[in-house]
């Protein structure tokens, strides 16, 4: 199973997100669920780069992927990373709504 972390602070800003696992859908490579929650988490983290400026916030391996906002962005940076990763929380739940047994999103107040 996937499971995905979405940790936000008390105003609902996320500060980062963690992948870990595999779907177990398919076989290595013929994986959708996999292929899906892939796209959305390097859409977000090649977004905030490219779009926010925010450079260098994630770090991913086999099935593992953690990407962090650094506390010290501009409100600027923060609003273009708010849309971003708001739009990529709702793709990891439409995946969790469409394979839950595959896909588990958890969302923590920190």
């Amino acid at each position: 199973m996937i499971k995905i972390s979405i940790k936000r602070d008390m105003q609902g800003f996320i500060w980062q997100f963690t992948v870990k696992g595999h779907a177990g859908f398919a076989e290595k490579g013929k994986d959708i669920v996999c292929a899906a929650v892939s796209v959305t988490a390097y859409t977000a983290a090649g977004a905030i780069e490219d779009l926010a400026g925010v450079m260098d916030c994630y770090r991913e391996k086999d099935g593992y992927m953690k990407c962090s906002i650094p506390k010290n962005i501009t409100e600027q940076q923060k609003q273009v990373v708010r849309i971003i990763l708001e739009t990529t929380a709702i793709g990891f739940k439409q995946i969790e709504m469409n394979y839950g047994d595959c896909v588990s999103v958890l969302e923590e107040e920190v």
